[in-house]
């Protein structure tokens, strides 16, 4: 009993003197029911003024982000000890019964400021304030972390609101609104009423199977990991540091890879169809709660005509504009993606879920790829044969 005590001062003087020897930070998978804060799952926690990740909480990125008013995201994935997604070609990795994906809005301060209550800084989305793998809490402002947890039933999604003073998130099941103003580098402000989804409108997203009617995973794609990462320990492709680190299996030579769709070194038609695929190919493609419309978006889809060009609309209603095709080669202004992505009117706009405001940026980039396409929809171009732009 002597020898226990002393070895036990031993640790603890040693502990007192070494800030390694500081207790690690677990994640607690929870099998069942709803936790009321985001603390005790302990992906995330608070620490030094810094949001942190624990123990064996992998951060990761996509190669093009879904826009959500302008919020940055930090993502990330945990697996319980001894398993491992396995690859696949096309859709979400299949991720082992356990998994826990995070994803942490949150939004850059105005250069210079401290939060005053709304202001928060309008830069690209996909700038990462990431530094060693944690976010300074005195330079971000944190909104909502979304968890969607695999459990034996299926995935369940779970979205914690952070409080003002940046200390805990509280689950919120029936959603919350955020009002902000976005502050652009001239300083020029545009409201934003920024919606936490409540779990039902999860599924307006992630439910990307209309048989199964099961939320998925959306952005854990091949098409979209396989780009590299700053990770604390330097920087490595992202694919391959999942293998790496245990947390995929079966990933092949040559993987596919979408471009960054505000990257100006890739192809227009590159970048366009990578934009497409994220924020609509979810929803519109052979197996989305779109089908019937009969506009598949995701990177996947070849037919030119179900791609949009000289497609008539099936029920669009005041989504037209009057306007009579969804997309008609040359030009945008002609053109009802253009229309739709261009409006902040619920009843009008696309994507209908996640945004309050336009995402300019990707209206241009739409814009000119549709103007830059060749061809006459009074020529018939509505047969679907032609060759698609490339991807």
């Amino acid at each position: 009993m002597r020898s226990r005590t002393a070895a036990g001062m031993i640790v603890l003087v040693a502990c007192m003197a070494v800030a390694a020897c500081r207790p690690a930070h677990r994640v607690h998978f929870f099998a069942t029911g709803q936790p009321a804060t985001l603390e005790e799952w302990g992906v995330v926690r608070i620490e030094d003024g810094r949001l942190r990740l624990s123990e064996g909480v992998v951060p990761y990125d996509l190669n093009t982000p879904l826009f959500s008013d302008y919020a940055h995201k930090l993502r990330t994935v945990w697996m319980p000890a001894g398993t491992s997604a396995t690859y696949q070609a096309e859709r979400s990795f299949d991720f082992p019964v356990g998994t826990i994906l995070s994803k942490t809005f949150y939004y850059p301060l105005p250069e210079g400021t401290t939060w005053d209550g709304t202001s928060v800084a309008r830069t690209p989305p996909a700038q990462s304030s990431l530094q060693g793998e944690a976010l300074d809490l005195a330079k971000v402002r944190l909104i909502e972390t979304r968890l969607l947890v695999h459990r034996a039933e299926g995935w369940v999604a779970l979205p914690y609101v952070w409080n003002a003073a940046q200390t805990q998130a509280t689950l919120k099941r029936t959603g919350d609104l955020v009002p902000l103003a976005l502050v652009d580098a001239q300083g020029m402000r545009e409201a934003a009423d920024y919606q936490v989804p409540d779990q039902n409108q999860c599924g307006g997203c992630h439910i990307t199977d209309n048989r199964s009617r099961k939320l998925l995973p959306i952005g854990p794609k091949a098409r979209h990991l396989n780009r590299d990462f700053d990770y604390a320990g330097g920087t490595e492709n992202q694919l391959a540091h999942l293998v790496r680190v245990g947390y995929l299996t079966g990933v092949p030579a040559a993987p596919p890879r979408l471009a960054d769709a505000m990257d100006p070194q890739a192809s227009l038609d590159a970048r366009a169809r990578a934009y497409l695929d994220i924020n609509c190919g979810h929803c519109h493609s052979a197996t989305g709660p779109a089908i019937t419309s009969g506009l598949w978006l995701d990177a996947h889809t070849q037919d030119r005509l179900k791609l949009g060009f000289c497609k008539q609309p099936i029920a669009a209603g005041k989504g037209t504009g009057n306007r009579r095709y969804d997309i008609v080669p040359g030009h945008a202004a002609d053109s009802i993606f253009d229309y739709r992505l261009d409006s902040d009117d619920p009843a009008i706009m696309m994507p209908e879920v996640g945004r309050s405001v336009v995402h300019r940026e990707g209206v241009a980039l739409i814009r000119a790829w549709i103007d830059a396409q060749s061809g006459s929809c009074d020529t018939g171009m509505t047969t679907g044969n032609e060759t698609p732009p490339a991807i």
